[in-house]
């Protein structure tokens, strides 16, 4: 038996031990660095067969830098695209497959929307010379390219550059489809690269027959008429089978501005743009000289009937809404009383034009849009733009633009909830918020000020003081959210001066809720939807909830106390009504004058009105205080002519002598000499007499229902 080791001699072996391992990785990993270099030795030596030299190495290399660009090309072009193929979720084939037939508050027709796909005409029953004739103004390479025509883009961009301007576009018929059916026609690039991906998939999902078919049938045609099978019937009064080649030519016409050469409106500049067609189809080589002759010699005729004054804004928004709604109900062949008042639609379209017609290029401003809603959430007017027939685009719900100061009520109406009063004071001076300081007008302060003052001067610092030192910015979007913005909202240290992005729809929203008392304002187009057998599929005030409470009552009085004090001693002065009608708001100018809004109010009407460029260019100096105060002023004088007039919460009656209910505007408005722009005059229909009087007649019989069901109910 082997002795045990003495204990002297046991650190020793550990010694030996752990040299033994040491030298075993070490030769462990030198021997596999030295075959990994004999290895790569190797590989090098099997390599060299391949070697290119000379020009052959110059190819390889390109090659090799194209393969690598390729991929980061291909990741590139997959996030692109995502977003667009975005669009195409659902069943996109029948977004439009409603036929509606839309009426005003008062029972009368205004429009037509959707179409009923039974009533589409195939390519092929149609005539050869009407598809030539579109093909030829439109798209001549449409059944050769991919859905973007490379050469088409390339032979456009020469013709513009040596005429120094856009006169020939690059769109091909499939993109311009893809727009009709998937987006907007805001001019953005983010539009214009998903456009070129929904164009590539409409390509690989259609033929194109099935392509030019929806294009055919879904293309605004001027007059309220979407398709060429409505637009042959609203101009010629035939099917769209039977039309001639004039006629032909007279439709080809209409798909680059159907407003300007719908022929009911100009009947000379639309033979003028036919003849034009005529010329694209010999040009084009699908047809001759002789064959078009006749065509030019014999202009088409139309139906003589007047120009229709149709709210194509609102009714592309209304007939958005009725599709959602829609979804609760099989039936797409619908009747949908709508809220619009044409009436007041058409003053603030005679507004918005009239402002831009005469102050547009001394502001340097092109656009501009308009909502008025009823206090209770009806909308009654929409203007989405200064021209529906030249851009679809609507500007009062889809355009994203910075409020400026207009978005301050959000933040002085968290402060009115958390305690604060219009005499509370706070310092107006210069603050920073981290690396940004905001700034007033003419960098002036006033030191310490009331809040009434703040935002009576549209004092910059005090809704950021406000926001930094006493609520936070998360309460300020919560309640933004809360009384009617839908956007989404920016979570940035710059929200209180309003940095972030809202619609004119949204603001008009919102603005509704203080003299509604501090309730939800329940912004909707829509009152009812019928069958064409008249039954009842909806209903609003029966289908619809009732509002919630946004506003503590005591928050809603002292805005409304607070916001009536602009439009006199405030930024807005314009904005006053005639006739000593009280009324509330608030200006917004942006950054570089891009925008410029005012939304305002009074116990009968909430109205937003913004004024600017779809390119984002700078005006000359247009505060919201100038052309959008007096737009306002204008349309909401016409609005107020003849109505009862109502109190707005919280603020004292401007009529002491007699009770604000029993108030009726003036039935002329007063000469405006502020707003330089001539008044409108609203034709009635009643005296004011006969009005109060079916007033006071329905208001005696809705007290008498109660009673009168009591007595049936007992005799049964």
């Amino acid at each position: 038996m082997q002795e045990p080791s003495p204990p002297e001699q046991r650190p020793h072996r550990k010694r030996h031990l752990l040299l033994r391992i040491d030298s075993w990785i070490d030769s462990t990993v030198w021997n596999l660095g030295f075959r990994a270099g004999e290895l790569w030795e190797d590989i090098t030596i099997f390599f060299r067969r391949f070697r290119a030299r000379g020009w052959k190495r110059i190819l390889f290399e390109l090659l090799g830098e194209g393969l690598t660009l390729g991929a980061f090309g291909s990741v590139l072009m997959l996030m692109l695209a995502l977003p667009a193929f975005e669009e195409t979720k659902g069943d996109w084939r029948n977004r439009g497959d409603f036929a509606v037939t839309f009426l005003d508050r008062y029972g009368n027709v205004i429009g037509h929307r959707g179409i009923i796909h039974e009533n589409s005409v195939p390519i092929d029953q149609l005539p050869d010379y009407f598809v030539k004739a579109v093909l030829a103004t439109e798209d001549r390479r449409f059944f050769d390219h991919f859905g973007i025509d490379v050469v088409g883009l390339f032979r456009a961009m020469t013709v513009n550059a040596q005429a120094g301007s856009v006169v020939q576009g690059g769109s091909t018929l499939t993109q311009q489809l893809a727009k009709n059916l998937f987006l907007s026609n805001e001019r953005s690039i983010d539009r214009k690269i998903k456009e070129a991906f929904l164009a590539l998939w409409l390509e690989a999902n259609l033929s194109k027959k099935e392509i030019l078919r929806l294009y055919l049938d879904r293309t605004y045609m001027g007059g309220g008429t979407f398709g060429a099978a409505a637009a042959a019937q609203f101009y010629f009064g035939k099917n769209v089978t039977d039309v001639n080649l004039a006629e032909s030519a007279m439709l080809a016409g209409l798909f680059k501005a159907p407003a300007k050469y719908a022929p009911h409106v100009n009947l000379p500049a639309a033979r003028a743009r036919a003849n034009e067609v005529l010329t694209n189809l010999v040009q084009s080589g699908l047809m001759t000289e002789g064959q078009v002759i006749a065509a030019r010699r014999n202009p088409a005729t139309v139906i003589d009937r007047a120009q229709t004054d149709s709210p194509d804004f609102f009714l592309d928004w209304a007939f958005d809404e009725v599709q959602r709604l829609a979804t609760r109900f099989p039936e797409h062949s619908l009747i949908v009383r709508t809220t619009i008042d044409m009436g007041i639609q058409k003053a603030a379209e005679e507004s918005v034009e009239a402002s831009l017609r005469e102050y547009g290029d001394a502001y340097k401003v092109k656009q501009g849009a308009l909502v008025m809603v009823e206090n209770g959430g009806s909308v009654r007017a929409m203007v989405g733009g200064r021209d529906y027939g030249e851009s679809q685009f609507n500007r009062a719900t889809k355009a994203l633009r910075q409020p400026g100061s207009s978005f301050k009520v959000y933040t002085y109406s968290v402060a009115m909830e958390s305690g604060m009063t219009p005499q509370t004071t706070i310092v107006d001076a210069p603050i920073y918020w981290g690396n940004w300081s905001p700034h007033n007008y003419e960098n002036r302060y006033a030191g310490r000020v009331t809040l009434a003052t703040a935002i009576a001067k549209s004092i910059n610092t005090v809704p950021v003081r406000l926001a930094k030192e006493k609520l936070g910015i998360d309460p300020i979007i919560a309640k933004a959210k809360e009384m009617g913005i839908e956007t989404p909202i920016r979570k940035d240290v710059t929200i209180p001066i309003g940095t972030s992005e809202v619609t004119v729809l949204d603001q008009a929203t919102a603005y509704a809720v203080f003299p509604a008392g501090g309730l939800q304002s329940r912004r909707h187009g829509i009152s009812q939807i019928l069958t064409y057998g008249g039954k009842v599929l909806y209903d609003f005030e029966h289908d619809e909830p009732a509002p919630k409470r946004v506003l503590t009552e005591q928050a809603d009085t002292y805005m409304n106390q607070m916001l009536t004090q602009i439009p006199y001693i405030g930024t807005a002065r314009k904005a006053a009504l005639d006739n000593g009608i009280l009324t509330g708001g608030k200006t917004g100018t942006t950054q570089a004058y891009r925008d410029a809004w005012f939304i305002g109010f009074t116990g009968n009407y909430t109205c937003a009105v913004w004024f600017g460029n779809d390119d984002y260019t700078s005006s000359n100096k247009m505060t919201g205080g100038s052309l959008p105060a007096m737009t306002f002023k204008r349309v909401m004088d016409y609005a107020h002519q003849g109505v009862v007039l109502r109190a707005i919460p919280g603020v004292d009656n401007p009529f002491p002598e007699k009770p604000a209910a029993a108030q009726v505007a003036a039935k002329k408005p007063a000469e405006s000499t502020e707003t330089g722009l001539p008044p409108l005059v609203r034709p009635r229909s009643l005296s004011v007499e006969s009005t109060q009087i079916l007033r006071d007649i329905g208001e005696k019989l809705r007290d008498a229902a109660p009673l009168n069901a009591e007595k049936v109910a007992s005799a049964n």
